[in-house]
């Protein structure tokens, strides 16, 4: 009997398509970044999609001690994300807790041949032996994929990393911790400017801390933040250059009657996205994913639950830990469709105009070429149990789908499944509709 046993190392931490949909970058916690590669459609079936191959594999962080606090510092890669090409060269960014690093990947089909003073082994001649002159030539050669770091920007974060974004001008990005945010300029590692701190001057005041932030897509001088309080915060860096007060701020009220221990846990903003148009914020807590209108700050404009079975299961959950899970949530390249992870390899889809909404299961034969994704659905403790339904008793919540990344134009999306990744295409139209 086999028993596959899982490495710690080779869960999946990060999913990040870049801003054509060509290249895919998963990060684990063994600090590896894997890009794939989309291939090209083939000539005997021209409208078949091509699929995602393995391109190139590097250790973008290793385990680090600091002597300073005795404290050991993850390899683990907390976020990527890729800067809009502007040549041959692809171009990434990556962090672990405490470092974000820069990297440039670039391919090499050809090699130099022909050097007067060096010979093939590369050492170099005596000058006294070179008596023809020759024009060195380019020869071809097997494709070689070359990574190469560019960028460290280092000890700017005393708390640890959890967002990375690029901003539209594409000259500076930022970096979010527990407390601060601090804003980079791409060519300088030496120095960032904090622009957001929420540190008070005693910790043990401490309310809230930061969860997620990101650059608007269009407008390089927004930003939003949100917090483990269930807030959204959209900051201006026009109005000052620490913006510690926000221009906007995005708060559901609570309902004192639903009030529990577990209220403020489970409001906690695991993830914010802007959409592609700028206009919406898509959030997502432990139980749902909400749509906000930039122009509307008193409630949410939708609220989707994601698994609302799961309300009578707090407590169980609370002492395994699993209430403090961090799904992300995406967009699909058109706004119109929302998706966010669950349980037992679950990812739910919402369709924002149809209002359908749909469970899909992460598993190696769903994601066989041909295979049909197949709707599943949980059925609440007590409740009517259909054919094919699930108990929610009967979920796995080791398995645990945290990552997703929907390509910006096509339906094709990347499932992050602890160890495995799936990428679905084509596969999603007849499922909403």
């Amino acid at each position: 009997m086999q028993i596959n046993v899982l490495k710690q190392s080779d869960i999946i931490s990060t999913v990040e398509f870049n801003h054509t949909g060509e290249l895919l970058a998963t990060g684990d916690k063994g600090g590896r970044v894997v890009i794939f590669q989309r291939e090209p459609e083939s000539k005997t079936e021209p409208f078949s999609q091509g699929e995602y191959n393995v391109y190139s594999t590097f250790q973008s962080h290793e385990p680090e001690f600091d002597y300073l606090k005795s404290l050991e510092i993850e390899e683990k890669i907390n976020k990527i994300r890729w800067l809009p090409q502007q040549n041959a060269a692809h171009f990434l960014l990556s962090t672990n807790d405490k470092t974000i690093k820069l990297w440039k990947v670039s391919e090499r089909d050809k090699r130099p041949e022909g050097y007067n003073l060096k010979d093939e082994e590369g050492r170099i001649k005596d000058i006294c032996t070179v008596t023809s002159l020759q024009v060195p030539v380019l020869k071809p050669m097997d494709l070689m994929v070359e990574v190469s770091p560019r960028r460290v920007f280092a000890n700017a974060h005393t708390y640890h990393v959890n967002s990375i974004s690029v901003n539209s001008d594409y000259e500076t990005y930022m970096s979010a911790d527990d407390l601060r945010i601090n804003l980079w300029h791409l060519d300088i590692t030496d120095r960032s400017f904090n622009i957001v701190d929420i540190k008070p001057a005693n910790m043990e005041d401490l309310t809230e801390v930061i969860t997620a932030a990101e650059f608007h897509p269009h407008h390089c001088n927004l930003f939003v933040y949100s917090s483990s309080k269930g807030t959204l915060r959209l900051c201006d860096m026009r109005e000052a250059a620490l913006c510690d007060k926000h221009s906007k701020l995005f708060e559901e009220p609570e309902d004192p009657s639903a009030r529990s221990f577990f209220s403020e846990i489970i409001s906690s903003v695991s993830d914010v996205k802007f959409s592609h148009s700028g206009r919406y914020l898509l959030t997502r807590d432990y139980l749902t994913a909400k749509v906000w209108d930039l122009n509307m700050e008193s409630k949410p404009l939708e609220t989707y639950q994601v698994h609302d079975y799961l309300r009578s299961k707090l407590c169980s959950l609370y002492e395994n830990d699993c209430i403090f899970d961090k799904f992300e949530c995406a967009w699909n390249g058109s706004d119109s469709v929302i998706m966010t992870g669950a349980y037992n390899n679950f990812f739910r889809m919402f369709d924002r105009n149809t209002k359908r909404d749909v469970t899909l299961e992460a598993s190696r034969e769903s994601s066989k070429p041909r295979a049909v994704l197949k709707p599943r659905r949980v059925c609440a403790a007590g409740g009517k149990r259909r054919k094919d339904d699930i108990s929610v008793d009967s979920l796995d919540f080791t398995k645990k789908i945290l990552h997703t990344a929907w390509h910006p134009t096509e339906n094709i999306i990347a499932i992050a499944a602890t160890n495995n990744l799936y990428i679905f295409q084509d596969k999603l139209n007849s499922e909403m509709h």
